[in-house]
């Protein structure tokens, strides 16, 4: 069993739902991501639906899920750190005990602040409800808040250059690889971050940094000389497009929209993937739930991201900023059998991979060693490579799965390419059958790939008849 949480506070589990996981997949390339394109779902060939069965979480206030009762002190209960945890402990346990799961292998997949859920989640399943995590899978996760609420830190600084390096080069059509980017990240962490901690009174430190920023980047040398070497996202976002007028995501900054304000001095675009995705997405769900499981609850508005939960978040009146590096570092200590899985993208200056880089890997926890995250390139194509590290750990094939993965030779598009078949869901039969239905034809199309290693495909261009398809499927399950 996997359970599946995307984060925000406030964020539905339909991105990683229709973008990643579950059977149905949303196109999100080209004129597809439109507000105004239809909700057309195809079958996802790369759903672990093939090595695990999925339960997509709705926290309250989020989809569908909604209060039992209205009030004030519910809100503040439920939508606070510690009152997520506690009720998505309980919303597992009572799903596993209500399915007659809890023996089976658990597992969980986290995005974003997801991503800070996962720990925090394991180790209240373990103490507070007496249910044991084999594996956590934390997609591009804020782990520690201590430094994202100060601009002018200089760890964040230097943690959040080599992906904006990577970004910028990944632009001007240089191909990424963390080869490529070992200089920048030593760089960084060495050189850049000691003339940061020199302060603005050091003018040879602040020439210096300048000069060596505004090569790495390409940005106009005179706004980082201006901005003494210190680069904000979001000027980042909008300077590295600037010639095309046109502004990237904070989430990909390789993705992009027209900047709707190209010569105001403060940029206020709204983000190209989180806002840019929101018409389609919620079409999708709505597409999905309604027609394809004919399931719609009444009196009920879907919320795919309910920023009035991010508003009203209780982050705790603690003095130091909420973490989730102790409560991994715990449950791996624990655990010796929980395995967990960090994956990022190289060109995410939101969630930037290197400002994971110093924490003990988890597999290699009370061994004193250390590694770094999985490195994958930057959208979803992280989640993409991580399938298959998920999928050997699910199968127990491996305690280090990270050596599966590669690096894809393009960014053009998912790592197999294959026809493409028209579905038809059933005019009858229960939502479940109709999931096994959607299943079942992700895993015929994958029949059509040839194997190129122990877990990656490839495609080969060959197209069978459905009766090949199936017998093809059954002899690769």
């Amino acid at each position: 069993m996997t359970f599946v949480l995307n984060g925000g506070p406030g964020a539905s589990s339909a991105w990683l739902h229709l973008g990643a996981l579950g059977p149905w997949r949303l196109p999100m390339a080209g004129d597809a991501a439109l507000p105004s394109a239809p909700p057309d779902l195809l079958p996802n060939a790369e759903t672990w639906l093939d090595f695990t069965d999925l339960v997509f979480v709705d926290p309250v206030g989020t989809g569908y899920s909604a209060f039992a009762r209205p009030g004030d002190e519910l809100r503040r209960r439920l939508w606070s750190v510690e009152g997520d945890i506690q009720s998505l402990a309980e919303i597992i346990r009572r799903w596993l005990e209500n399915a007659g799961r809890v023996g089976s292998p658990k597992f969980l997949v986290s995005e974003s602040y997801g991503g800070f859920r996962g720990p925090r989640l394991a180790r209240a399943l373990q103490v507070d409800q007496g249910i044991g995590l084999l594996g956590l899978m934390l997609i591009s996760p804020v782990l520690d808040f201590a430094g994202r609420a100060l601009p002018f830190d200089p760890l964040t600084q230097a943690t959040r250059l080599p992906s904006m390096v990577a970004a910028a080069r990944a632009v001007s059509g240089a191909v990424v690889t963390r080869e490529s980017l070992a200089e920048v990240e030593r760089y960084a962490l060495g050189e850049y971050l000691t003339d940061l901690l020199r302060g603005e009174r050091d003018a040879e430190a602040v020439a210096r940094r300048s000069e060596r920023v505004a090569a790495l980047t390409g940005l106009d040398s005179a706004l980082v000389r201006q901005r003494r070497g210190r680069l904000e996202t979001g000027e980042f976002l909008r300077e590295l497009h600037r010639g095309r007028h046109r502004v990237g995501s904070a989430y990909d900054a390789t993705e992009t929209r027209p900047d709707p304000f190209p010569a105001a001095l403060v940029s206020r675009h709204p983000d190209p993937v989180l806002d840019g995705l929101m018409a389609p997405l919620a079409s999708a769900m709505l597409e999905l739930y309604g027609k394809r499981l004919d399931w719609r609850p009444d009196g009920r508005r879907y919320e795919l991201l309910n920023r009035s939960v991010n508003r009203e978040w209780g982050w705790g009146g603690a003095l130091s900023p909420p973490e989730a590096i102790g409560s991994l570092r715990t449950a791996l200590a624990f655990d010796t059998r929980l395995r967990v899985v960090v994956a990022h993208g190289l060109f995410l200056p939101r969630h930037p991979l290197h400002g994971h880089k110093g924490h003990p890997r988890p597999d290699a926890i009370n061994r004193g060693r250390r590694s770094d995250p999985v490195p994958c390139l930057s959208g979803w194509a992280h989640v993409l490579r991580a399938r298959r590290l998920a999928r050997r750990i699910a199968r127990g094939g491996t305690n280090d799965a990270r050596a599966t993965l590669t690096q894809p030779a393009s960014r053009s598009g998912p790592p197999c390419r294959m026809s493409s078949y028209g579905f038809r869901p059933s005019q009858s039969g229960s939502p479940e059958g109709r999931l096994v239905e959607a299943a079942e034809l992700a895993r015929m199309k994958r029949a059509q790939l040839t194997t190129k290693d122990a877990e990656g495909y490839q495609a080969d261009g060959e197209v069978l008849p459905h009766s090949a398809l199936v017998e093809r499927a059954r002899g690769a399950r």
